[in-house]
This record gives structure tokens, C-alpha cells and sequence, in this order.
């Protein structure tokens, strides 16, 4: 069996071709990405392959029998780029799709929970057998701020005392690389998130205990915190989308009390301290 990684050179990606190395796979790894140099240091087969580029995508995708679609990072052109790959993988005899999507998706109220559904529909629509892993937040997601958060003394958010379970990117990657390789897992949707949750209060807590100082949470108005983004250095789209990902979390947009990560991974998901003190260290 053959199995093909979009966007691999992405830090998801790299660390499902991590994960499935770990494993010991014995299928062929291909590395699909839009520079195949940048996928050197990976190890495997490359091909180009650029969701904007539909004359790379079906050849690229030749003897590939499964592939992991992971969703694209331009927000608001996703659903044209999913559904091109979808298209060149009817094209090419791809028999099985595995497809990283939103926790929740459907009744979800995340500004980007409706790309997400429309992809899910052309797979259900393509009459190629598909796998969902709807993952829910990145820890990353809030951890990368924790350098500006140490060296400002203060936490910012716009989440109030909304609870989080998010999980750490390779707990994700872990989960999509068991899938891949065990058929016994496929044609089913899975709701992905961590085993614990915590409050951005809990997130700078931990935080202050880790650097050995306090750093308290300052909860800010939606446009006051997107507009405090946006003066660090963050494009203005990007921090209006982050600001109202708070605000929605505030609202128990990010919060699941399900355990299928864990199960899929066979450990608990990586607690929050672990990847705070990562993080700073």
C-alpha cells in the first residue's frame, strides 16, 4: 500500500511522516508538497504537489491507494482546493481518504467550521471511501504566545473563563498516522480533542509556574485583543480570526469531554505543563 502525506512539509505533516516512521510502516511514504526540495530532509519519496496548481495534483497522486488530505492554511479558498484534490484523486484510483477536519464541524460556531463541512460533503459525494479525524484545537495555537506573554508579564486573550481541550500537534499527527495504517479504523468519524481542558487563567498559571514568576491572564473586548495582535506584528485577518476563536471558546466552542484521541493514540493526550514547558524551555 502506498500512502500519500499533503502538505508535508507543514508542521502537522512532518510529524505524521514522524509518527509513521515510528511505526515501522512498511508501505511507501510520499511526501506531497508544493517544493519537493523543502521535503528533502524527510526521507521519502516527494512529488510536487500545490493546491493551487491543478495540473500537479493527479499526477502526483499516481499509485497512491490512500491519502491524507490535510486542510489547506489559505482560509476562504479551501473548499475550491479540497474539492481539486478530491477531483485528481477520483482521477488518479486513490481508494480511501483520510481528511483532517474540525471538531464538532457541523454544529460548530468557529468562523471556519463551514469549509471544513462543505469538504466533508464532496468527500461524502465522490464516492471515494473516506475517514474523518475531526481535531479539535492545537495547545500550540495558545502556546506560541507564551514568549511575548513572559516578556510582557500578562497572558491576553478574549476566551474569558471558556474551557479549552485542546492536545498537542503530535498527538494529532499520531492519531492520523494510526488511522492510515489500519484499515480496521477507516470509513468512520472521529472526534478528536484532549484529555483535559483548562481556562486561559489555567494556561497562565501553569505558565507562571513554569518561568517561576507571575504572569496573569488579561481577558480584553474581541476588537481591543485583535487590535493588540495586529500591533505585535500578527496581518489583521489573522488576528480578527484568532480574536473571534476566543471569543467562541468563551462560549464552549473548544471544549469536548470525549477520550477517541486518547484511545486512537494508546496514552493519554501530552498534558498542558509538558508543552508550556517545552515551549519556554
Amino acid at each position: 500500500m502506498t500512502l500519500a502525506i499533503t502538505g508535508a512539509t507543514g508542521q502537522l505533516g512532518r510529524l505524521v511522516i514522524e509518527a509513521l516512521k515510528t511505526k515501522g510502516v512498511s508501505e511507501e511514504i510520499i511526501a506531497l508538497a508544493r517544493s519537493t526540495d523543502k521535503a528533502a530532509d524527510l526521507s521519502v519519496t516527494a512529488r510536487r504537489f500545490d493546491y493551487d496548481a491543478e495540473e500537479t495534483l493527479a499526477p502526483a497522486l499516481a499509485g497512491v491507494d490512500t491519502l491524507l488530505l490535510i486542510s489547506g492554511s489559505d482560509i476562504g479558498r479551501r473548499v475550491a482546493q479540497h474539492g481539486a484534490v478530491i477531483e485528481a484523486a477520483k482521477s488518479a484510483g486513490v481508494q480511501h481518504i483520510v481528511y483532517t477536519s474540525l471538531l464538532n464541524a457541523p454544529t460548530s460556531t468557529l468562523g471556519l467550521a463551514a469549509e471544513h463541512v462543505a469538504t466533508e460533503e464532496l468527500l461524502a459525494a465522490s464516492g471515494i471511501d473516506y475517514t474523518l479525524l475531526r481535531n479539535g484545537w492545537y495547545t500550540e495555537n495558545y502556546t506560541m504566545g507564551l514568549g511575548a506573554a513572559v516578556a510582557h508579564n500578562a497572558l491576553i486573550g478574549a476566551a474569558k473563563d471558556g474551557k479549552i481541550s485542546s492536545a498537542a500537534r503530535k498527538d494529532y499527527a499520531e492519531a492520523a498516522a494510526a488511522v492510515l495504517v489500519d484499515p480496521a479504523l477507516w470509513g468512520k468519524t472521529y472526534e478528536l480533542s484532549g484529555d483535559e481542558s483548562y481556562t486561559l487563567s489555567d494556561l497562565a498559571a501553569t505558565l507562571s509556574k513554569t518561568v517561576g514568576k507571575d504572569i496573569p491572564y488579561v481577558d480584553m473586548p474581541e476588537a481591543d485583543y485583535a487590535a493588540a495582535l495586529t500591533g505585535a506584528g500578527l496581518p489583521a485577518e489573522l488576528a480578527a480570526f484568532l480574536a473571534h476563536c476566543d471569543v467562541e471558546a468563551s462560549k464552549g466552542a473548544l471544549f469536548a469531554t470525549g477520550n477517541e484521541l486518547s484511545t486512537l493514540i494508546g496514552r493519554p493526550t501530552t498534558p498542558l505543563a509538558e508543552v508550556v514547558a517545552a515551549t519556554v524551555s
